[in-house]
């Protein structure tokens, strides 16, 4: 769950922190107060992409963090897989920041990227704003919602299904290398006859091209190195070099050690100099000898070389790229020497590939309509407790063309919400408020098996009022019990019905506005509903009527 949340420097937040608790966490506020901005900061902790204008003063970092607190095991197997360990206390912490154009995502401490902050927060908390309602309307996200009722009878199946989709691609890939026609594969088969005695023929060895350039490289610039050697040697050596003045030396040394002890030290010193720079002088001599060549020799270089680095442009830039040519060419030529066999046997491939396919999509089509009739029937039963009435619910099943690796099927939800009509595709059905409902009803249902534990709604009270926003209250009071649950909203019904509840409100300090979260005891609770209820007016029967509606909440908790 998520346990605090710390935003500074985001729009109109200077700097807010936020303790959460389980169960139904409610923020309410002022139309304008900063409730979305609040959400549009924990979406930046969750990877979203920031929008201009976002840091409130540009002169200093924006940051959000998230500390979670994480303790099932298969969540803490889910995350290790991901490169994430919880702390010992099983807290898990998020962390985002933002200065200059920059952005820096960190878990725990340790830098990553933001498709890992993504995949990693995915398994720690779920959103759900207009954007996710409107997603309904799209049937492709229809599947993925059964997949998700399913998941558990449908693992298995799944993971054969995906193994044998692997296999029956791979088999396609390759049957597709013998679609060539004969003058085609004729034609074909000369030029790889080439190629191949092109590469055979070529004499190519490990590290050749690199030795020889190197040899070159020393030809081309024997001239220079000759004279600098020259240099080195004259230098160092006996007439008026090194090699003569430290020789000099060793003897003025030699005389001088002999009336005082202490200069063998020295002396020793001077005789191991002279012994150096003599063995360089030798050096350099033999090196000199060395690079002694003549003309036929480097013409000779200069045309294996221009062939080999023709052979490197056709066929790859080192030695083991141009082997891996040559090999993939033999087996190519191979194929299409016995084209008619093999082509034969890539078939009955593809085919027992095919079948494969094809059998394991039809075993997670039956498991899905299985489960579709359970899913339909339990998000019928919830769309009743949110004040549908007379509300048909189903699942319509087509089949794809071709079985990819998820199968063949596609679905579609149905809906009639009025008695007497028939079921429609819901797309064609729902209004805003409608879909904010059946979004709830569904999230509800799949709470069973959803294994997020933080679940953030926001707009969920869109398009209703009264009685159905006891019921969307219900609701949420109900998923509260298995998940954490953080809701914005702005009716009295949900608001009532908070385990913890926060106020979101602008003031003025320093002459400039910020939002400012804050959570409310018992009393400033009741005066929050007596706001929500009543306005700007706040009398003695709308105080008694918030003191009532949070009653009954919490009678129905109990």
């Amino acid at each position: 769950m998520l346990l605090n949340l710390h935003v500074k420097n985001v729009a109109l937040i200077e700097e807010a922190d936020v303790s959460l608790g389980d169960g139904l966490n409610i923020l309410t506020g002022e139309t304008g107060a900063g409730k979305s901005i609040l959400i549009d900061a924990v979406n930046l902790a969750l990877g979203a992409k920031t929008a201009r204008g976002l840091l409130r003063n540009e002169e200093i970092p924006a940051s959000v963090e998230l500390l979670f607190s994480v303790s099932g095991r298969e969540k803490k197997e889910a995350l290790e897989k991901l490169g994430v360990v919880p702390e010992e206390d099983g807290s898990v912490l998020i962390a985002r920041k933002l200065s200059q154009g920059k952005s820096i995502c960190k878990i725990n401490d340790e830098t990553v990227t933001v498709s890992r902050l993504r995949a990693v927060t995915g398994l720690l908390i779920d959103i759900h704003g207009q954007h996710e309602h409107q997603s309904l309307l799209h049937k492709s996200n229809h599947l993925e919602i059964l997949d998700a009722y399913a998941k558990h009878q449908e693992e298995s199946v799944k993971e054969r299904l995906a193994e044998a989709y692997s296999v029956y691609a791979a088999a396609k890939k390759e049957l597709a290398t013998y679609e060539i026609g004969e003058e085609d594969r004729i034609r074909e088969l000369d030029f790889l006859s080439y190629e191949i005695r092109e590469l055979e023929n070529a004499g190519l060895k490990a590290g050749e091209i690199e030795e020889l350039e190197h040899r070159y490289k020393r030809m081309m610039n024997g001239r220079r190195i000759t004279e600098s050697l020259s240099k080195a040697q004259e230098f160092t050596g006996d007439e008026d070099g090194a090699g003569e003045l430290l020789g000099r030396a060793v003897r003025a040394l030699f005389e001088a050690a002999n009336y005082d002890e202490g200069l063998a030290g020295l002396l020793s010193q001077a005789e191991e100099a002279e012994d150096i720079v003599s063995s360089l002088n030798r050096a350099l001599s033999e090196y000199g000898k060395e690079l002694e060549f003549d003309e036929r020799e480097m013409n000779q270089m200069e045309k294996r070389l221009d062939f080999l680095h023709s052979i490197q442009i056709k066929y790859g830039e080192s030695y083991e790229d141009m082997m891996e040519s040559l090999d993939t060419r033999r087996s190519r030529f191979e194929k299409l020497t016995a084209f008619d066999e093999r082509k034969q046997a890539a078939k009955a491939a593809f085919e027992q590939a095919e079948k494969k396919v094809l059998l394991f999509a039809g075993e997670l089509s039956k498991i899905r309509k299985a489960e579709a009739f359970y899913l339909t029937e339990s998000i019928r039963s919830a769309l009743a407790d949110l004040n549908f009435l007379d509300v048909q619910f189903s699942m319509e099943f087509m089949k794809k063309g071709q079985a990819g690796p998820d199968g063949f099927d596609e679905v579609e939800f149905l809906i009639s919400t009025n008695p007497g009509e028939e079921l429609r595709p819901l797309s064609q059905v729902a209004s805003g408020g409608e879909l904010s409902r059946i979004m709830l009803a569904i999230k509800a249902v799949l709470a069973d098996t959803d294994d997020i534990e933080t679940l953030i709604f926001d707009e969920i009270d869109a398009g209703i009022s009264g009685r159905t926003a006891q019921k969307v209250s219900e609701k949420l009071n109900d998923i509260g019990k298995s998940h954490q649950v953080i809701c914005i909203t702005h009716l009295p019904q949900i608001a009532a019905m908070a385990d913890c509840h926060y106020k979101i409100e602008k003031n003025v300090k320093n002459g400039r506005t910020v939002t400012e979260v804050t959570k409310l005891s018992d009393k400033e609770e009741i005066e929050e509903l007596c706001r929500l209820l009543g306005g700007a007016a706040i009398t003695d029967a709308v105080a008694e009527n918030a003191r009532e509606m949070k009653e009954l909440a919490m009678t129905y908790k109990q």
